[in-house]
């Protein structure tokens, strides 16, 4: 049996899909036969679900719904905060510091409990998670191949650029990025999409892994027909094949 495989999504803001991409590449990885599990380490805005007596989160039972591989909750989201706002306030108001070691214990729990992990950040690529660290120094503490996740709308270019340079800048490997149109009434959104794309490949060598049209409403299903999982599944096990 081949070793895990394991990839952090992060994105360019909030808001811009990450959630749907992850449970697309979810998606994508049980179709290509492989048990995939989701970690949302870091999650800021709870509700009490009294069918079960538990705190969830949104976006984290959307990964559930996507996993084929289910993870405790414990271990799937180490770190569930209540308030939805930035993580490094609410954690302070509740009392709570967000220490590396434990999610980092969670993700190898997690590796040995299926064939592929997904790991979606929070937020965007910086967003703090105390007033030391932020969410690239959580990617670090993986030591993880990124999935950049852009959202296509007025800025992208920007945004996405930005993005991909800081993700480098930590020493930190790009698997590939995925354009997820966020606004259905962009002009010139293929063209926003063609230039980072050349501008990606030229500079860091990252493949575009699919372009995901406005889903009204999201689909993990449909969004997964646009990603090229071979593509990446490819590029996860050269990646780890260099770091042996």
């Amino acid at each position: 049996m081949s070793a895990p495989l394991s990839l952090f999504v992060t994105g360019t803001d909030t808001e811009i899909g990450k959630t749907l991409i992850s449970c697309a590449l979810l998606r994508g990885f049980s179709k290509a036969g492989l048990s995939a599990a989701a970690m949302k380490p870091v999650a800021a805005g709870a509700y009490f679900n009294a069918d079960d007596g538990l705190w969830h989160n949104e976006d984290a039972d959307q990964l559930d719904a996507a996993a084929g591989a289910l993870l405790p909750p414990e271990v799937r989201t180490p770190y569930l905060l209540k308030a939805p706002a930035a993580p490094h306030i609410v954690a302070a108001q509740e009392g709570r510091t967000i220490e590396m070691a434990p999610i980092v214990e969670c993700h190898r729990e997690a590796m040995r409990r299926a064939d592929v992990v997904v790991v979606e950040g929070v937020g965007g690529f910086r967003v703090p998670l105390d007033m030391q660290h932020d969410t690239a120094d959580l990617a670090r503490a993986l030591a993880l191949p990124v999935v950049l996740v852009v959202g296509v709308r007025l800025g992208c270019i920007n945004h996405a650029l930005l993005t991909a340079e800081a993700i480098v800048s930590r020493g930190l490997r790009l698997a590939g990025w995925v354009a997820n149109i966020v606004d259905p009434a962009m002009r010139f959104a293929g063209e926003n999409v063609e230039t980072i794309s050349a501008w990606l490949e030229r500079e860091h060598g990252t493949p575009l892994l699919g372009t995901v049209p406005h889903l009204a409403p999201p689909s993990a299903e449909t969004a997964a027909a646009h990603l090229d999982i071979a593509a990446l599944l490819r590029a996860l096990r050269a990646l780890r094949a260099n770091t042996i």
